[in-house]
């Protein structure tokens, strides 16, 4: 090798260096170079993360994250600072390997086309008023913010990658005309590398596929959002392209002339903002004009690629024509060049596509023979990497002339951010510190409104007992209803503040610095660094949190991932921290929720350190991800996302948490002892005090018979026929027959173990008593308290552990694609739960004696 070549990995931080080519595999040089690691490109080493791997760079003016590994596989040529040129407009220079000559030849080769009535280019005069509108972009460029926006919807925004994992859907009305928005996932660009630029391929090119794209690109850096623009340009379907985040364009040093590009790229541009809305009605009115064919900015453009990539293009394009009748109606309604460009790159959605059609299959083939014989043979290139060099030619064409930027006036916060956040010494106290305060201010914040609830819901009950007559009805509603579901509403503000918490870290760009710092940890138990997001996700709630592994590419490293989002404690199971820590550690509850939450993540570790050798997680899959701008996140989209978090808990109060409650009160209340004949009853109290010891026995003769009634009820009920018979199996825990009837019933939602033990106890003190001053108070008929701190450590570390709830183990099953991860992740967990819950106990004990 040339002495002044060398490894990208053996770069120090500050140094900067001209990529000369990879030698990754095909795959993932694939999409490194669709992110912008494309020969002849400047790269700067931004910094070490604290445990020395991954590795920050900044390329294309955007950072983002390479292992040592991978950049190791990067050949480059170092830039001695002092010699050095930077470009102050995108495309304002030949690449450095280029001559004159073959720039021009990459550069924006425009070709016109008249409109051919074909796929979705054809003239439009006379349609109908509902347009099908699809949103498309990369990730972190606001598509969900203005897809929210426009429509009014609340799906959740994040400031990182992997947020939208599906297609949202909504509806948006202006004038005469109805759209019918699509969020797509965001992704780098529409080809078949990942899950979610599969599903977009496939959308995009099925019979389903929108009238018009909304492309959204970060206006702050056009060059590389582009490159996806370029590819939705080969679809034929009319794209307008929304310039978001225009006003950091405007308030940093740069320009921009609209109506320049618009007529280079062939498509409307209009400027927007989606924190604001500003522009989104100019925008859909530039989607009508688009859609009637009334806009004088849409042609139908093509980049032109090299002269060798276009005769293989053509090779392929007539074989296409040739094949066409025995093509299904979607892909006859493609443009056979962009089928041929598919197959070129070996996209796979592409190639799924034609090998389900066997009379055409054969075309794959030729597509191969093309790109190795007719190409590679003559030119010695790899026609994938040339295709690429050529979109980033013609985006870099389009803006010389119309676009003039200093990024370094955009970048410059980041950095003295990211200086501290990232430190190599600072960056994990900080990160351990911020996780530390969350579930600080999570209790002590909620502590004086959960008060207020607490003493509402005992006032409401009072006056409810006072107002209606005795009965089966009464009962139902105090002791059922109330009880129940008003024991999981006092909780409710200590779930808003956590994910009032979580919204500002995920909208500020934090997440994804967090993942960046984890990522080496992650690797040494077998995980991807993508799967840190996913898991701190599972501390709002584990479903979309397994929905969100879809990220992640490898299978393995999926797999395991969503086989350990249920040990992240949930907001669920909040409620039955916040009862007992209050109840039994009040001066140390901050600290005692950060042990559970600490306990779950040790259990994960341990986990995946088990599973990484049954999946063979050790095989290293590539870590890439960007590193967004951080954002000061609106308060209307921080308020957003909590209350919609927030609504889902209210609704699962007065849905499955009701059912629930009223279910649990029905068994405890029949049989009731109280409807008995007195003959009866004396003959059931006799049969007690002959089974139990004779302490017990002395205690409950000397208890008033009401209260002998309602003990002997709760033991006579079916509930506590339930209760009395799994109480063997946690003897040894220390937990009573309501303690083990609640983990029982849990399994349906972790919220209904606190409106259980609500029901269940209520018997055994006064009404208005708060349920963790019955907890506190509750005793054997021996006097023993039920409940210690011990017993409540262990039970909190058991409800932490145990069977994730029903919804998390049919979407880990939906998600793996089998159910048999789903039975394993449900017999796992309660196994780790029930022998580290007795374990906790029997230490907790013999520390306390």
């Amino acid at each position: 090798m040339n002495v002044s070549r060398m490894r990208l990995s053996e770069l120090h931080t500050g140094e900067r260096a001209i990529i000369l080519r990879h030698h990754n595999k095909k795959a993932f040089r694939k999409r490194l170079m669709e992110m912008g690691f494309i020969p002849g490109e400047e790269i700067l080493v931004v910094k070490n993360a604290p445990l020395k791997d991954p590795v920050e760079y900044r390329i294309l003016n955007y950072d983002v994250t390479l292992r040592r590994s991978e950049a190791a596989e990067i050949e480059v040529e170092p830039l001695k600072t002092t010699a050095r040129t930077r470009r102050r407009a995108a495309g304002g220079q030949c690449r450095r390997d280029l001559d004159e000559s073959e720039c021009r030849r990459y550069g924006a080769s425009l070709c016109e086309e008249r409109c051919e009535g074909r796929g979705g280019g054809g003239c439009r005069q006379g349609r109908s008023d509902r347009i099908k509108v699809a949103f498309v972009g990369n990730p972190n460029s606001g598509k969900t913010s203005l897809f929210n926006m426009a429509s009014g919807a609340h799906e959740h925004v994040g400031n990182y990658s992997g947020v939208t994992v599906e297609a949202k859907y909504a509806t948006y009305r202006q004038g005469r005309f109805t759209f019918d928005l699509i969020d797509l996932p965001g992704a780098y660009s529409v080809s078949s590398y990942s899950p979610e630029e599969k599903y977009i391929s496939r959308y995009l090119t099925g019979k389903d596929k929108p009238d018009v794209i909304i492309n959204v690109v970060d206006a702050t850096n056009l060059e590389r959002h582009l490159y996806m623009t370029t590819q939705l340009l080969e679809t034929d379907i009319p794209v307008v392209v929304a310039l978001n985040m225009w006003d950091e364009m405007e308030a940093s040093e740069s320009s921009l002339d609209i109506k320049g590009l618009s007529k280079l790229i062939g498509m409307p541009l209009c400027p927007t903002n989606g924190r604001t809305g500003m522009g989104v009605r100019s925008l859909f009115a530039q989607v009508i004009g688009i859609y009637q064919n009334r806009s004088q900015s849409h042609r139908v453009v093509d980049v032109r690629y090299s002269q060798d990539v276009e005769a293989a293009i053509k090779v392929v394009r007539d074989k296409i024509n040739d094949r066409a009748p025995q093509l299904p109606q979607e892909l006859q309604e493609l443009r056979p060049r962009y089928i041929a460009v598919k197959l070129l790159e070996e996209d796979e959605g592409m190639q799924e596509a034609i090998a389900a059609v066997p009379v055409a299959g054969n075309l794959i083939n030729a597509a191969a023979a093309v790109q190795i014989k007719l190409y590679e043979s003559q030119t010695g290139n790899d026609i994938q990497h040339d295709i690429t060099n050529g979109r980033y030619g013609f985006v870099r064409g389009a803006l010389q002339e119309t676009y003039r930027t200093d990024y370094d006036s955009i970048t410059e916060k980041n950095r003295k951010i990211d200086h501290v956040l990232t430190h190599k010494i600072w960056g994990f106290p900080i990160f351990i510190a911020v996780i530390f305060l969350m579930f600080q201010l999570t209790f002590s914040l909620g502590q004086y409104p959960m008060e207020w609830i607490e003493n509402g819901v005992a006032w409401l009950g009072q006056q409810v007992g006072v107002m209606m007559s005795d009965g089966m009805l009464k009962d139902l509603v105090v002791d059922g209803i109330i009880a129940g579901v008003g024991g999981v509403l006092v909780f409710l503000p200590n779930i808003v503040i956590l994910y009032l918490c979580l919204a500002i870290i995920e909208d500020t760009g934090y997440m994804a610095r967090a993942a960046f710092i984890m990522d080496r940890l992650m690797h040494l138990i077998g995980l991807h660094g993508k799967s840190f997001i996913p898991l701190v996700m599972g501390f709002g709630c584990n479903v979309p949190a397994v929905m969100s592994t879809r990220t992640i590419e490898n299978r393995n490293n999926r797999l395991v991932t969503m086989l350990i989002i249920p040990f992240m404690s949930c907001s669920a199971k909040l409620p039955v921290y916040l009862l007992l820590a209050g109840a039994f550690f009040p001066n140390h509850a901050g600290v005692v929720l950060f042990a559970l939450y600490f306990t779950g993540i040790l259990i994960a570790i341990l986990s995946a350190l088990l599973f990484k050798r049954h999946f063979n997680t050790d095989k290293e899959t590539p870590f890439v991800m960007e590193l967004p701008p951080y954002r000061i996140p609106t308060v209307k989209s921080v308020l957003l996302h909590m209350w919609e978090r927030s609504k889902q808990y209210l609704q699962k109060m007065g849905s499955v948490i009701l059912v629930a409650s009223i279910a649990i009160w029905a068994l405890s209340y029949f049989p009731n002892v109280h409807s008995l004949d007195v003959e009866r009853q004396e003959e059931l109290l006799a049969q007690h005090i002959e089974e139990v010891s004779e302490v017990e026995a002395a205690d409950f003769v000397q208890m008033e018979r009401e209260h002998q009634l309602n003990m002997l009820q709760q033991e006579y009920s079916l509930i506590g026929r339930i209760g009395h018979a799994i109480e063997p199996v946690f003897r040894w825990h220390g937990y009573d027959w309501r303690m083990s009837v609640s983990l029982l019933t849990g399994v349906a939602a972790k919220e209904i173990v606190v409106s259980t033990m609500g029901v269940l106890f209520t018997g055994n003190d006064d009404a208005e008593a708060a349920l963790s001053h019955k907890l506190q108070m509750a005793t054997y008929p021996d006097g023993t308290k039920i409940l210690d701190p011990a017993i409540a450590f262990s039970f909190m570390v058991f409800v932490l552990i145990y069977i994730p709830c029903i919804s998390t183990a049919i979407a880990i099953g939906r998600e793996s694609g089998s159910n048999k991860y789903a039975l394993f992740s449900v017999a796992y967990s309660i196994a780790i739960g029930w022998l580290l819950g007795l374990a906790v106990t029997q230490i907790g004990h013999l520390l306390m004696i």
